[in-house]
């Protein structure tokens, strides 16, 4: 057997954390090579972190990236293992995407990027240029001061290349390249390149990872080989999401997948791979040795006195029968082993209810600890979207507690960096100083220094929802507070009631406006926001979370200033958003909102399995219930249920989310899917609808279309004020950068509908519009 034993890592890398970045790739080093590893992957741009977008236009970034890796070559990690690296790289005047192979302490090839990614939440043609050149010879890059200091090399090769050493060739595929239809790693396998790396960039997406395993699978599958997949994991400054699952596949199998979410910086996997079992492979197939007989050669960087392999014979092996001292490793003994086996594909990707519920969980535990916050703020309802929040942040609770581990952080335990670092992170977090001992007792202790929860009630609110809030508050163990902005809303309308002449608005249900209805609705949700941000802001003086004093201190240990701000929480949707059902600056306006890319029917199923998983029993009766604004009075149902009395109520709000809009959760899911994914205007998804919806007429259908893009036109500007939400799902609205669209749009659609009237025409309907679907009213 000729074995390798390979390496690629996740990396929790953050933009423009230079140090911090260059720390965590030092230590996936070090910990690749105590693993026994000859190869080590990293992510894309992993010197600067990915998401640094124009402030890759300035030379300070590649500044900073050369000193980076000149810090790295300086030391003694790079000998012996050949280290894949992704920075970017000015060549001839021209910003690449580059990866750069380094071997024992030099820089042995820059290989710039081909493709790419202009699609959806990137914009890498804003900074880089692609590679034009591949197939060409390499060319001379003249490095810059720092890393000829550093390595002693004037220049190295640039351009589309293989590393080829005594035993064996390596390759490397940057990211989107393997998205494409005519990747590179089908030319480089066929040319004889046995293991390929690909450094990459990708976010977190609902049900996304079954497809890149899929993809980097069938990399290997048809034409053999080694491929590794590396990832950034974590918050890198943005709304997305990096989610690691790093992979070592072979010859079609996953044999290593680093976790997909986890709240530690660094996860190096390895596996020991037989490369006789690849070559066996390609030897067996006529096919692949028919076209790799006619496929052009990989210009290559040969290093001849260096071997990756090592040839397995029982119980000693020798490196490839050649003396070590020849070979420039030192004499150094890598592990041995036998080749890796295969892992269980069932195994590999979390279910769409565990995505939504771990995913937002580390992306807030990033962006607490990074932004220095003292903990979050949430209005919570004891409806669906604010319990999932909740939920959510008590599931970062309970990721963090579990990596901190248990007991007093004593030295039989100090030697897991990994750990070290989130208990440091922790102890900041919760006001301690980070060279303590403290340890948090349990999820609750957590989420009880950092969750902060408020119920703000009317008089329009039930007391069932008053219930739930502090139920589950209590289960999740946040710092929770219900009151009543009852006075706060009759001052304002006071307010208005003086400079109105004496005027003052009534609901619909007392004589009023559609107007005047919609204004008191709105009232009580933006004077929520206001609140909201008042108790964010004096919250942390109220509990004394400044030092010795406060309510949960442990003695002496409390020493540690802290920030004393919290971050509010939002809880709209991606389906609400779509269709505007929002106040523009009421609780969904807040500084980070980790469900404003997930559906209603996802945050359900998200409810029942944060319930089931870790005993919030509350959520299980949040999901049966009825969303509800509860920002009317309660009335009678028309089948005679008595649900209040106009003053709140121990029974469910007569006021109903899906009858206010017009239309279902599960339409709006559709509706969104088909204009964004599928990219339909209204004619388009009227034509797609017909075929979806065959139990409905056209004209139904027809209707239902038109109600939809009414409404989103109407509200399109709202999202232009979205507070930064994480991003989940493929049909997000966000005008920030992903759904670049008009705010002001001409709302009849009148060319639109008109061939809609037509399409219906033409089937025979009558012109009869369902009362149910006619718009009474627009939303502010």
């Amino acid at each position: 057997m000729s074995l390798i034993t390979v390496a690629t890592c996740n990396l929790n890398q953050w933009a423009l954390d230079f140090d911090g970045n260059l720390k965590r790739i030092k230590q996936s080093i070090f910990q690749a090579k105590a693993k026994g590893a000859s190869y080590r992957l990293g992510p894309e741009l992993e010197i600067c972190g990915y998401g640094c977008e124009d402030h890759f236009l300035e030379q300070d970034t590649f500044l900073h990236c050369n000193e980076s890796l000149a810090s790295l070559l300086q030391t003694d990690l790079t000998n012996d293992i050949l280290c894949d690296v992704g920075m970017p790289i000015l060549h001839h005047g021209v910003r690449y995407n580059c990866r750069v192979f380094c071997l024992n302490q030099k820089i042995l090839l820059i290989r710039p990027k081909l493709f790419l990614a202009d699609d959806g939440n990137y914009r890498e043609s804003r900074y880089f240029t692609p590679w034009k050149r591949a197939g060409s010879p390499l060319e001379e890059h003249l490095l810059p001061l720092a890393l000829r200091r550093a390595t002693g090399q004037k220049s190295v090769m640039f351009g589309i290349g293989a590393i080829a050493t005594h035993d064996t060739m390596i390759a490397s595929e940057n990211c989107e390249e393997l998205w494409t239809a005519r990747a590179p790693h089908i030319e480089h396998f066929l040319a004889g390149v046995e293991i390929i790396g690909n450094g990459s960039a990708s976010h977190h997406q609902l049900r996304k990872l079954d497809d890149r395993i899929k993809l980097i699978c069938g990399a290997t599958a048809k034409c053999g080989g080694v491929y590794l997949y590396a990832n950034q994991r974590g918050c890198d400054g943005g709304r997305l999401y990096f989610d690691g699952s790093s992979l070592i596949v072979v010859n079609g199998k996953v044999v290593a997948k680093a976790p997909q979410f986890s709240v530690r910086d660094v996860d190096v996997v390895t596996a020991t791979v037989d490369l006789e079992d690849v070559r066996s492979f390609r030897a067996s197939s006529a096919s692949i040795r028919e076209q790799a007989s006619r496929t052009e050669a990989i210009p290559q960087v040969y290093v001849p006195d260096v071997a990756l392999v090592y040839e397995w014979d029982g119980p000693k092996c020798s490196w490839e029968g050649c003396d070590q001292s020849e070979m420039g490793w030192g004499g150094r003994q890598r592990q041995q082993g036998l080749p890796t086996l295969p892992l269980d594909p069932s195994a590999l990707c979390h279910s769409p209810e565990e995505e939504c519920g771990l995913g937002p969980a580390c992306w807030l535990w990033d962006y607490l600890r990074r932004s220095g916050g003292g903990g979050f703020l949430l209005p919570l309802s004891g409806g669906a979207d604010s319990a999932a929040v909740a939920a959510i942040v008590g599931v970062m609770c309970h990721l963090v507690y579990e990596a901190v581990g248990k007991g007093g952080g004593g030295e039989d335990d100090g030697k897991d960096v990994g750990q070290e670092d989130v208990r440091q992170d922790v102890r900041r977090v919760m006001g301690y100083a980070p060279d303590s001992n403290f340890i948090p007792e349990s999820p609750q202790d957590i989420a009880h220094a950092v969750l902060h929860t408020v119920y703000m009630g009317t008089s329009n609110s039930s007391t069932v929802t008053k219930a739930r809030a502090a139920a589950l508050a209590a289960q999740v163990g946040a710092f929770h507070y219900s009151l009543s902005i009852d006075s706060i809303v009759t001052a304002v309308l006071g307010v208005f009631k003086f400079v109105s002449g004496g005027r003052m608005p009534r609901y619909l249900s007392e004589g009023g406006t559609a107007t005047e209805d919609l204004a008191l609705q709105n009232i009580q949700a933006r004077l929520r926001m206001v609140m909201a941000y008042l108790l964010a802001q004096l919250t942390p003086w109220i509990r004394g979370m400044g030092g010795v004093g406060s309510d949960n201190a442990r003695g002496s240990q409390k020493v540690e200033v802290r920030r004393n701000f919290l971050l509010v929480l939002g809880s709209a949707n991606v389906d609400e958003a779509l269709r505007g059902y929002m106040t523009k600056y009421d609780c969904s306006s807040a500084d980070l909102n980790p469900i404003g890319s997930i559906s209603k029917g996802d945050l359900k199923k998200t409810l029942m399995w944060a319930a089931d998983r870790f005993g919030y029993s509350t959520l299980a009766e949040v999901a049966a219930a009825p969303p509800t604004a509860e920002l009317r009075p309660m009335e009678k149902r028309s089948e005679g249920r008595r649900v209040g009395n106009g003053s709140g109520g121990s029974e469910e709000h007569s006021q109903i989310d899906e009858e206010d809009m017009g239309m279902s959760y599960a339409e709006l899911g559709l509706y969104g899917r088909l204009r964004k994914i599928d990219r339909c205007g209204p004619v388009s998804m009227f034509l797609k609808l017909i075929s979806a919806w065959p139990h409905l007429s056209p004209l139904v259908i027809a209707e239902k279309v038109k109600l939809f893009f009414r409404f989103y036109a109407i509200n399109r500007h709202k999202m232009t004020t979205l507070t930064p939400a994480y991003h989940a799902e493929q049909y997000s609205p966000d005008d920030n950068r992903f759904d670049l669209r008009p705010f002001l749009y001409p709302v009849g659609w009148p060319r639109q509908f008109s061939m809609l009237d037509h399409l219906v025409a033409r089937r025979g309907e009558l012109r009869e519009v369902p009362q149910s679907l006619r718009v009474q009213g627009l939303d502010a």
